[in-house]
């Protein structure tokens, strides 16, 4: 079932989550990935590196050429709306099933009978999705009561990542289709949306050494150190940080009488400092977390330094007290730690009371001035599992149905699943940018987007110069971007584990805001190795030495 490609007149896309009150997905995404544990000692069944034959083959497809293509996986931009889409499916692709399916939302949910949102897509896809969703803060109570009641799961689930139970690794093996036989290598080649999707982000689709989920595709790089480069511009500010030492004459030097420099930059002190996300193989193939690391303790030490020199805004001295965001946005600070997506989500707030507003990410910072090392986040955070059957060609309507959700930017589908239905849900204005109606506000919610969903692109062109800024700040961080240790392996760590660390996270606050020294950090470190952090060590030593 390969789609056509014939042109139609329209708009854009990822944009409109945001204009019809859906920004929560990115929100969403970036709330973290806290896995659930596996009460095994043993390394979970699902960990291990994906080989390559259980990989679909990457064959990336652009309808509509980027203004700004990626660079090293970096996020495309598109600076105008398309005045054509193109028509990727001539004809729907399902066969008329009627499908089951459990999905979040952080959000009101809409009505799902009577719903001409949900009543154009089914049609579009030529198969009827019933959905049946829950609230996104208490979704992994939910999706844990379901999974335990094998008769009750859907046809279709969305599963989070930091959602995933306990003993989720022997629910994946039994509840679950393999989907190898019908993706891996060029069998993806019937699945032509699927098949754009990076080879990244299917590695962490990867179960037991099965492909077993379908993804929601994200950024290479989460997180920026952000300025006011509104303010900077004023104060006459042109040269920007490129060392540690450097970033805190800069904070000292912005700190006056009534504002103060900064939030709390503990998570910029472990990005400027190249602080691995957990653990580093060593040349000898040990293994060493990073609390153990001297990248660690130095971003420790440059943020209590931080502290110490009055730089930081009184409220997050009080262990965050307040609105980081709020004090940012507002001039009280002019350098804030955020994820990316909260930089289109400032604008949305502030461009209509203060058309100047604008912030800028730093460019990448290594602390001694040198190469600067950033991390590779998840690209796939959110995963959909369809349940396992015996019946093929019912997995084969799914995958197709898949397939017409995950048609990319620049196409009819990709605006009717994120848009709706043109002079229902939205009208264009003169940008050819998609205007919700009233009715969009009670229909349409993200919910087809967590089956499956195209490769992240940047196309909001609503914010002036956002789009280039963004895309072109992101091509070039991405060169130095470096894979994590594990990266791509889904590993469930035992619910033994899952307080170790906050003891850690209390004393990073502790010596950062001056309670405790630099010099009780050996002891809380021992304290950790006796507590299971040796333990854990030798878990993923295990989960290593398998591979």
């Amino acid at each position: 079932m390969t789609p056509s490609r014939a042109p139609v007149g329209g708009h854009s896309r990822r944009t409109f989550l945001t204009l019809v009150g859906a920004g929560v997905v990115g929100s969403a995404a970036l709330a973290g990935c806290r896995t659930g544990g596996s009460g095994s000692d043993a390394p979970s069944s699902s960990a291990g590196v994906a080989s390559d034959d259980v990989l679909p083959a990457y064959l990336p497809l652009d309808y509509v050429e980027p203004d700004f293509p990626s660079v090293n996986g970096s996020t495309a931009g598109f600076a105008t709306i398309p005045s054509e889409l193109v028509q990727a499916y001539e004809t729907p692709p399902g066969s008329g099933s009627t499908f089951t399916a459990m999905t979040p939302l952080w959000g009101a949910i809409p009505p799902t009978v009577g719903n001409q949102y949900y009543d154009a897509v089914n049609a579009a896809i030529g198969s009827t999705i019933e959905f049946q969703i829950s609230d996104g803060n208490t979704y992994g109570d939910k999706l844990a009561a379901v999974l335990a009641s094998a008769d009750d799961v859907p046809d279709w689930v969305c599963i989070p990542t930091w959602n995933i139970p306990p003993r989720f690794d022997q629910a994946v093996e039994s509840l679950f289709e393999d989907l190898t036989p019908f993706l891996a290598g060029d069998a993806v080649r019937s699945y032509p949306h699927l098949a754009n999707i990076p080879t990244d982000v299917w590695r962490f689709c990867v179960f037991d050494g099965k492909l077993k989920a379908l993804p929601f595709p994200g950024e290479i790089i989460t997180d920026a150190i952000f300025y006011r480069d509104d303010v900077f511009e004023e104060e006459g500010i042109t040269e920007l940080p490129t060392t540690a030492e450097e970033l805190l004459e800069l904070c000292a030097e912005l700190t006056n009488g009534r504002r103060w420099a900064a939030n709390d930059l503990w998570n910029a002190a472990t990005l400027i400092h190249g602080v691995v996300p957990k653990w580093r193989i060593e040349d000898d193939g040990t293994l060493t977390h990073r609390i153990e690391t001297e990248e660690y303790r130095a971003a420790l030490e440059w943020n209590a330094r931080l502290f110490a020199q009055g730089s930081v805004h009184p409220d997050a001295v009080a262990d965050n007290s307040g609105d980081a965001k709020a004090r940012f946005e507002s001039g009280q600070v002019l350098i804030s730690s955020d994820g990316v997506g909260g930089w289109h989500e400032a604008l949305a707030r502030q461009l209509g009371s203060n058309p100047t507003y604008s912030q800028r990410p730093f460019p990448p910072v290594a602390a001694d001035g040198g190469t600067p090392v950033l991390w590779k986040g998840n690209p796939a955070n959110i995963l959909s599992f369809i349940k396992a059957t015996d019946d093929k060609d019912k997995v084969a309507e799914m995958l197709a149905v898949a397939d017409f959700l995950a048609a990319p930017f620049g196409t009819t589908e990709y605006a009717l699943i994120n848009y709706g239905v043109e002079g229902v849900h939205y009208e264009t204005d003169d940008q050819g940018l998609p205007v919700p109606t009233e009715l969009a506000a009670t229909e349409l919610q993200p919910t087809y987007v967590f089956l499956a969903d195209p490769p992240v692109v940047n196309a909001k062109v609503q914010y002036p110069g956002f789009v280039e800024a963004f895309c072109t700040w992101m091509a070039d961080a991405a060169q130095y971007v470096q894979d994590p240790a594990f990266f791509g392996m889904q590993i469930t760590e035992p619910n033994r584990f899952g307080s170790l660390n906050q003891p850690i996270e209390d004393l990073e606050k502790d010596i950062s805001r001056g309670r405790r020294s630099i010099d009780d950090l050996d002891a809380a470190i021992e304290t950790w190795r006796s507590s299971g952090g040796e333990e854990l060590r030798q878990f993923y030593q295990d989960v290593l030495d398998a591979q």
